[in-house]
């Protein structure tokens, strides 16, 4: 946060990380009501260090930054607005693994927490969420880890133990890797540490009383902020009962999540807005930032509750567009002027984009309109492998590939110099790895040498490739420990890079 103070954690009032809630629309409207600081929650990052890899960019019409998983799904999206207030928290087993996660993210976010309260069984059978609660070690190394690595504040988030104590000391020994604040949900989890293992088991609901005890307790202790959460059942109905909650608990600031879900405007210091416009401002940011409609429908089934069987909740039921919700909710104006608001913006973006690609013109390019197929090449063999091939024979310095992306409709376009000519196709792709082997073709052509394709029959590289499997082979056979030959390797990383970028 360049020219920014860092995220502070005392006396401020926080929308809980909520699954399928905490989208943008919802993290905007809590901040537009008087929220301090937003949460949101992801995914399990098992696995995130793989979807997130290169797949951060701008998206210039609605003006938002998105990681984007293999599969072209949006998996976070954020946007200036929030940069400054939004906490990332991800769930994680791992510490290298988290480091990676949060490095990634770490420039459009304000900070990062570890989700150690989720009893949900899908997280701790990977040993994340709540039964981190039962490896204090394995908490202080992911802890410790993300505060040496990144430079935004590091919070966590757990649940109680059965034993006031066994709390206390396990909140101590967090304090020690240097976080910045920890969040309390006042109820007991499930997954128990080994030491509580004979005490009850039984998980508390959100229909059980929330512990404010064990809460203050945490809060004499620790010279950290303690953020308290889980007051929505008993203490929070409107603003006012956000302070007696934070003074039942002498909490440092308070999280909100159901109250929020239900009225995000529980957040105004001056009272609550009428549940139909808080729900027109939501379905406002849920159009503006093009919120998937199965989403946005949720949160809005969240804010009606007993008042789904009415005639708007039934129609809300039925929607199964964005149109269809904001024709509910008598928006239908609203969604047709935005729409026309995007379609100017696009032809925008495309007259500046047509202006950039006359500016590559380069007369000394040349060109062909081809483009990478990979079902007409035989497995792990590419024209890229058979450019550089070809290169190393003639003793030509290896190609030099140099690719540009489009703002507009993110596709790229590569240029690939071998013995000083440049060569590009015409065509742009939709990921970076595409347009590389687009652009090793066009050189191919032009010069007339094979590029592996399978109507060409066997080839020099295939040949080779064969002899070097057959090696590995004989080596198995031979009871040999033989390594996988590097040209192979170099293969599978390009392919399973190969991954192609959203839509529009």
């Amino acid at each position: 946060m360049t020219g920014n103070s860092p995220l502070r954690f005392r006396g401020k009032k926080i929308l809980a990380p909520m699954v399928r809630v905490g989208t943008l629309p919802m993290r905007l409207l809590a901040l537009d009501y008087g929220a301090d600081i937003v949460y949101l929650i992801r995914l399990m990052c098992l696995h995130w260090y793989l979807i997130f890899v290169c797949f951060s960019f701008p998206i210039e019409v609605l003006e938002t930054v998105d990681f984007v998983a293999p599969n072209e799904r949006v998996v976070f999206r954020t946007c200036e607005r929030e940069r400054h207030h939004v906490v990332f928290q991800m769930g994680s087993a791992d510490a290298e693994r988290a480091l990676a996660v949060a490095k990634l993210v770490e420039s459009d976010v304000a900070g990062i927490d570890i989700n150690m309260g989720c009893p949900k069984e899908y997280s701790t059978k990977a040993s994340m969420g709540a039964a981190l609660l039962s490896d204090p070690d394995k908490i202080e190394s992911i802890l410790t880890t993300l505060v040496k690595g990144i430079c935004k504040p590091i919070t966590c988030k757990i649940r109680i133990l059965p034993s006031i104590q066994d709390t206390v000391n396990l909140v101590k020994r967090i304090e020690k890797t240097g976080i910045a604040a920890i969040a309390v949900h006042g109820r007991k989890s499930l997954v128990l540490p080994f030491f509580c293992l004979l005490e009850r088991k039984k998980e508390e609901r959100p229909q059980h009383p929330v512990h404010c005890d064990v809460i203050k307790a945490i809060s004499e202790v620790v010279s950290i902020p303690v953020i308290a959460n889980g007051g929505s059942h008993d203490f929070i109905k409107e603003y006012t009962d956000i302070e007696t909650f934070q003074k039942a608990t002498a909490a440092s600031s308070v999280m909100i999540a159901r109250a929020a879900m239900w009225n995000p405007s529980i957040f105004r210091k001056e009272g609550f807005f009428p549940l139909k416009e808080v729900m027109q401002d939501y379905i406002k940011y849920a159009v503006r930032y093009d919120n998937h409609y199965t989403n946005t429908k949720y949160c809005l089934c969240q804010m009606l509750r007993e008042q789904l069987e009415t005639t708007q909740g039934k129609k809300l039921h039925a929607a199964q567009s964005t149109q269809e919700i904001c024709e509910a909710f008598e928006m239908a104006d609203f969604y047709e002027e935005t729409l026309a608001i995007f379609e100017a913006k696009k032809t925008s973006l495309e007259t500046e984009t047509r202006d950039e690609d006359d500016q590559m013109e380069d007369p000394d390019v040349i060109k062909m309109a081809v483009r990478f197929d990979k079902r007409e090449y035989p497995p792990q063999i590419t024209p890229k492998m058979c450019l550089l091939e070809w290169c190393r024979k003639e003793k030509h310095p290896q190609p030099v590939y140099e690719t540009v992306q489009r703002p507009l409709d993110r596709l790229f376009c590569s240029v690939v110099t071998v013995a000083e000519q440049k060569y590009r196709s015409t065509l742009w792709d939709k990921s970076k790895k595409l347009a590389e082997q687009s652009a090793a073709i066009v050189c191919l052509r032009t010069l007339g040498v094979p590029e592996g394709k399978l109507c060409e029959g066997e080839n020099q590289l295939i040949n080779k490739r064969k002899r070097e499997d057959q090696e590995c082979l004989n080596n198995r056979d031979c009871g040999e420990d033989s390594a996988e030959p590097s040209q192979k390797k170099a293969n599978f990383i390009e392919e399973a890079s190969d991954m192609k970028l959203p839509k529009m």
